[in-house]
């Protein structure tokens, strides 16, 4: 089948948001007059009535342009063979649409969705992952229902559901696009996606923050069904292929391309079954809530989401360009990063019990977390297993140009020693003993050196063994400094974590450290770390010259106070905390005779460190 130029995508693609642009303000219209407005509760997000029923804009701009392309192209290629698929697809749009309407019992609706699924199955379309035709038939089932659900956990917020779904199609037409295949038809899922994408962001306009309606069930069930169908006959899976590339892009490309509502729902669903919540109610305990709760704004918590989910599509389109062992680093490398931003929203305390995640909460599985993440330091371990694997195997990678052929074997064999002697090295050297919210430059010497141990240890060893015949050096040398930096990054995580999301959302009011020393710094971390003072820092201030303009742990080190008043004025300071070992008393008491000169209300306290 010759592939259709992208100007006729594009077309479609403009027909169907024009079209939803259009309709969305009319049926916001139709259903405030009706009374399907979404009233604010304790467990939803939004805090005024907003209109719903947003999804049947969606539904009706998508499936308008897609049967008038589907015709205009050749209705027995473009239309009919995929008609099962789109009437199922309206019949989980009419169970969403008689939920929003009549309120139908979540089991119920889960039924529905079963049956629907089932029907789909039945007219062959479903996953082609393992070579057992059962298998594949449940896999595909769980996976359209699965992600069908996960689009309507993830419409939690303004615009999110929408935009994920909208970064999600689009890569998964650029995939297409870029990779037609001669055996599966990417021509009419192409149309079909460009109709989807356009309908979707027409809607995106009115549902962004702040959202003036909301898709409802009806719009989040049939985006989910659409782009887990989608994604499903336009999965390369189908071929006959069986290489361990082929494997990867199988089973990668689509759950990369909807990783976070797929991350999303399986962690709050986690983190409800560990505090004995039913999964189902609603809640403020999604990843856009957890954000916002450390201090985005609604906006920015949407944008990165959005974010996550363009590294999600951006790695499964670039699958098919590396080879297996640069996409497994990649994808390795992505999921440690994830791994570690996810625990520190887990974090976040968002149920009136304890954290489980921070060792205070309660419950059957408490106990269990909190030997393996803190008695045992087991987590630690296994972490430390993939980092060691992922450096050396990127070592060679990077010393052999991206190949390992007939180095393969070398690597393999001498993979179990190096981890042997490095995780020997990391608990002769105590890095198992420290505290990850704590690190310091100490504790950063202390890895320089176990890595270096873990590092010339098997190379001794290969070399009393093998005479290091046929290993390279340069591997053991780039593996250090891979490791080196790996294992900081993972130990600094939660530090570099918290520092960057205050340094992007300050909040409370804006106070000047008065003393740049050791003094001053050590308010500056009491502040940082400390959210109940509800202070957020500018700068420092200080009388010698010499380090005026500079900065200290990237806060900017303004002038004296002959600069006070142009201080604050510029940055609406409204504290000045003095951190001098000697002579503070006189210190405030002049700052605070000074700033009554210049008729400003700014509060200045006097830092004091007490020992009793």
């Amino acid at each position: 089948m010759k592939q259709m130029p992208l100007y006729y995508f594009s077309i479609v693609f403009g027909g169907s948001f024009a079209l939803s642009v259009i309709l969305t303000p009319l049926v916001r219209r139709l259903a405030v007059k009706t009374g399907q407005v979404a009233a604010p509760k304790d467990s939803r997000w939004h805090k005024r009535d907003t209109a719903v029923l947003g999804g049947v804009s969606i539904f009706c701009a998508m499936m308008t342009v897609w049967v008038a392309a589907a015709m205009y192209s050749g209705w027995i290629v473009y239309g009919r063979p995929y008609l099962p698929m789109i009437v199922c697809a309206a019949a989980v749009f009419a169970l969403g649409l008689a939920d929003d309407i009549f309120s139908i019992a979540p089991q119920h609706k889960l039924a529905g969705q079963i049956v629907i699924t089932s029907i789909l199955m039945f007219f062959g379309f479903r996953l082609g992952w393992t070579d057992s035709a059962t298998i594949n038939l449940f896999l595909s089932i769980l996976w359209v229902v699965g992600i069908t659900n996960a689009f309507n956990l993830l419409d939690n917020m303004d615009g999110l559901s929408g935009g994920v779904a909208f970064i999600a199609g689009a890569f998964l037409f650029l995939f297409l696009y870029l990779n037609p295949v001669p055996y599966a038809f990417s021509g009419p899922v192409l149309l079909m996606s460009a109709a989807y994408l356009g309908a979707i962001l027409g809607f995106l306009l009115y549902n962004f923050n702040p959202a003036s309606i909301f898709m409802g069930d009806a719009g989040s069930l049939f985006i989910g069904f659409m782009l887990a169908s989608l994604t499903m006959i336009g999965s390369p899976a189908q071929a006959m292929e069986r290489s361990y590339v082929h494997l990867l892009s199988v089973i990668a490309i689509p759950i990369l391309l909807l990783f976070i509502p797929i991350l999303d729902t399986g962690f709050v669903s986690l983190m409800r079954k560990l505090f004995r919540r039913r999964i189902s109610q609603g809640g403020r305990d999604h990843s856009s809530h957890r954000l916002v709760a450390i201090g985005f704004s609604e906006r920015k918590a949407v944008l990165v989401l959005y974010a996550f989910s363009l590294v999600s599509g951006l790695i499964a389109l670039s699958i098919t360009r590396f080879g297996i062992g640069v996409s497994l680093v990649i994808i390795v490398l992505y999921l440690l990063f994830i791994l570690f931003f996810w625990i520190y929203l887990a974090k976040v305390k968002v149920y009136p019990e304890a954290s489980v995640v921070s060792g205070d909460g309660t419950g059957v599985f408490t106990p269990i977390l909190i030997e393996i993440t803190n008695r045992r330091r087991l987590f630690e371990v296994l972490l430390d297993l993939v980092l060691i694997s992922v450096a050396y195997y990127t070592a060679y990678l990077l010393r052999f140009e991206g190949t390992l052929g007939g180095n393969f074997d070398f690597f393999l064999k001498s993979l179990p020693i190096l981890i042997a002697c490095q995780v020997l090295a990391f608990f002769v050297f105590d890095v198992y003993r420290g505290v990850w919210e704590r690190t310091s430059l100490t504790d950063l010497i202390g890895y320089i050196k176990a890595i270096t141990v873990g590092t010339i240890m098997p190379m001794l060893i290969l070399l009393f063994a093998y005479r290091f015949y046929s290993f390279s050096r340069a591997v053991f040398v780039i593996y250090w400094g891979l490791m080196l930096i790996l294992v900081s990054l993972s130990r600094l995580s939660f530090r570099l974590l918290e520092e960057g999301v205050r340094r992007a959302n300050p909040e409370g009011n804006p106070v000047l450290i008065y003393g740049a020393g050791l003094g001053g710094q050590m308010t500056l971390r009491e502040i940082e770390t400390n959210r109940k003072l509800g202070l957020t820092v500018v700068g420092f201030m200080d009388d010698n010259p010499n380090i005026k303009r500079k900065k200290i742990r990237g806060y900017p080190v303004f002038g004296g106070e002959e600069d006070l008043e142009e201080i604050i004025n510029k940055y609406l300071v409204k504290n000045i905390i003095v951190s001098f070992k000697e002579n503070s008393g006189e210190k405030k008491r002049g700052l605070t005779a000074r700033c009554k000169k210049m008729g400003v209300d700014v509060d200045v306290k006097e830092m004091k460190l007490i020992i009793s």
